[in-house]
């Protein structure tokens, strides 16, 4: 069958890039092309788009969600253990606790990094639900042990083996759905985050009442009880966790050809405003790099460090606020079941908020206004609990606990805007472990911020989440100008004609950096 002559064309971004219409490029997500069939124009008209968009919704999502769900209940349900006497129970002293909460985040940081380039070779169902199954099962032993050495290993192993299912399932979002359906689901993906605080709340309420049962303490059969748990949704995954779109049972073969193309073909085209055919092999140059390539061009670009800066200082008081909100709390005055219970309403609130204001976001095109909004709140949460005191004023500083909450729903907003700025499928790959893997060591910062001497006004914890917070709102401000200005800059070189003479394929090479990429706000 003939090869078809590619048809790209760019149109412009806005009024302001109109100079650029006449320029033919694109930019390549994929590195591969199986058949000449695969190069010829395929009539996609017949595929409902919504229809398929909610199938994806209810096979993925549900599924995704309760995963990641699980996972931060088990890595934060130790803080609902803590009030419930587990650092008297097994006589840790010192910092003992905090190193607990430490080791886990250097794990699992140091691992998030590789475990994208690990997913490219092994098949998500498997890779995911083993090291699943595996968690589960330290999370159910944890309930056993009987001193700090071995809390404090049981914590090691789950850091290692929950690694790879937040960095690996951001990527499976992205394999899956374009840039323009993205932010909403990975927002209802990462509001299990804060959702978890809300059911380990509740969970830990009524577990604790098992004290006595077979001779445990209440806080063992929080852990035995939610690892039984994640141990049996880990055997779920094994049947229902997707592959790849291209071997997708659940999938037509037309619509994984279908999801295939979409992602191909228009995924940088909320940026670049591409309308994209048939595009022969020798094109798609981009993820021909090596991996290795790729490492350098995300460690050179100035964006990947001024968004991790911003990411610290949203995933430090979301960490402080999962591992300690009880502890917080409880040094209030209320009863360790009544700081289980009230920390629901403060969680279930952030939830909601972080939907919401994912679809807002989509809705207006923007991630910087609602992201800086986020961390303002923060600021403001933080400064109330440092500026009233906790013997004298308890509603007052309750009531900042809603106020951060709904601050800490500017993570995933932090996740998509550098995935959105960032072209090629392993370069975002990369990018996006570069970032999720050194931003999560803002766990082992935060579980070192609230040290028992410090109680019950914790000054310490509070002024250091402020500082992150304000070091974010910062670095934010950073990133919006310098977007400004590289955009504004590579309009006027495309309008000046300094890129007439490059090859489509050299533009295509440059990815981001190429002038008709335009750097979302």
């Amino acid at each position: 069958m003939p090869i078809k002559e590619p048809i790209v064309t760019v149109e412009a971004a806005s009024t302001e890039d109109a100079t650029s219409t006449d320029k033919q490029i694109y930019i390549a997500e994929e590195a591969s092309v199986n058949s000449p069939e695969d190069l010829d124009e395929e009539d996609f008209s017949d595929i409902d788009q919504k229809k398929l968009l909610r199938k994806l919704d209810l096979r993925l999502l549900p599924l995704f969600t309760i995963l990641y769900l699980l996972s931060f209940l088990d890595r934060g349900n130790i803080g609902n253990a803590k009030i419930e006497g587990l650092t008297e129970d097994l006589n840790l002293v010192g910092n003992q606790f905090n190193m607990c909460l430490t080791i886990f985040f250097i794990f699992y940081s140091a691992l998030e990094v590789s475990s994208n380039m690990v997913l490219h070779n092994v098949k998500p169902r498997w890779y995911i639900s083993t090291t699943m199954l595996l968690w589960s099962i330290v999370m159910t032993l944890m309930g056993t042990v009987n001193n700090y050495k071995q809390l404090l290993a049981t914590r090691a192993l789950l850091g290692i083996f929950e690694a790879p299912l937040f960095p690996g399932i951001s990527y499976m979002l992205s394999r899956y759905y374009s840039k323009s359906e993205i932010l909403v689901r990975q927002a209802i993906f990462f509001s299990a985050a804060t959702l978890a605080g809300a059911f380990s709340g509740l969970l830990a309420a009524g577990l604790s009442q098992m004290r006595g049962i077979g001779g445990y303490e209440g806080w063992r059969w929080i852990f035995i009880i939610e690892g039984l748990l994640t141990f049996v949704f880990a055997l779920v995954s094994y049947v229902y966790f997707p592959m790849y779109p291209d071997e997708s049972s659940f999938l037509t073969p037309k619509e994984r050809r279908f999801i295939t193309h979409k992602i191909k073909h228009s995924s940088n085209a909320e940026n670049m405003k591409i309308v994209a055919t048939a595009v022969p092999e020798k094109s798609l140059g981009e993820d021909n790099a090596s991996d290795k390539s790729q490492v350098w061009a995300v460690l050179k670009d100035w964006q990947s460090w001024t968004q991790l800066m911003i990411c610290y200082g949203t995933l430090v008081p979301l960490y402080a606020m999962s591992l300690f909100g009880p502890t917080i709390i409880y040094s209030l005055g209320y009863t360790s079941t009544e700081a289980q219970l009230l920390g629901v309403p403060v969680y279930a609130l952030a939830s909601g908020w972080c939907v919401f204001q994912a679809w807002l976001s989509d809705r207006v095109g923007l991630r910087a206004p609602f992201m800086i909004f986020d961390i303002l709140c923060i600021v403001t949460g933080f400064s109330v609990l440092l500026g009233f005191n906790t013997i004298t004023n308890p509603g007052s500083q309750y009531a900042a606990m809603y106020v951060i909450g709904i601050g800490c729903a500017a993570y995933p907003l932090v996740v998509i805007w550098l995935s959105n700025n960032l072209a090629g499928s392993y370069k975002r790959a990369i990018g996006m472990a570069f970032q999720i893997g050194l931003g999560n060591f803002s766990g082992a910062f935060s579980s070192n911020f609230y040290r028992q001497q410090d109680a019950p006004q914790y000054n310490l914890g509070h002024a250091l989440c402020l500082g992150f917070a304000v070091m974010g709102l910062l670095f934010s401000l950073i990133a919006v100008s310098g977007y400004m200005y590289c955009n504004k800059k590579r309009r006027r070189e495309v309008a000046q004609g300094k890129y007439d003479d490059v090859p489509p394929e050299e533009l295509i090479k440059m990815g981001d950096k190429s002038p008709y990429f335009v750097y979302r706000l």
